[in-house]
């Protein structure tokens, strides 16, 4: 069977996938139906993360637990 369909489940939501900026790209790339999304700009909040900006409008970095989050 082709591994280019994804069994109903077998989806994983943004906070499982692995805390690395390739796993969110390809999470993402996947989230919007294989069109590529990529990293517009990186910049440090006030606390010190890394905030990244992606082609698709929105922007993400890492909770304390280490896993990806929306931020605003």
């Amino acid at each position: 069977m082709s591994q280019a369909f994804v069994r109903e489940g077998d989806e994983q939501s943004l906070s499982e996938i692995d805390p690395t900026l390739n796993a969110l790209i390809r999470f993402l790339t996947l989230e919007n139906g294989g069109i590529r999304v990529y990293e517009k700009r990186a910049n440090t909040d006030a606390a010190g993360n890394t905030l990244h900006t992606m082609s698709n409008g929105l922007t993400y970095g890492k909770d304390q637990n280490g896993r990806w989050e929306i931020k605003q």
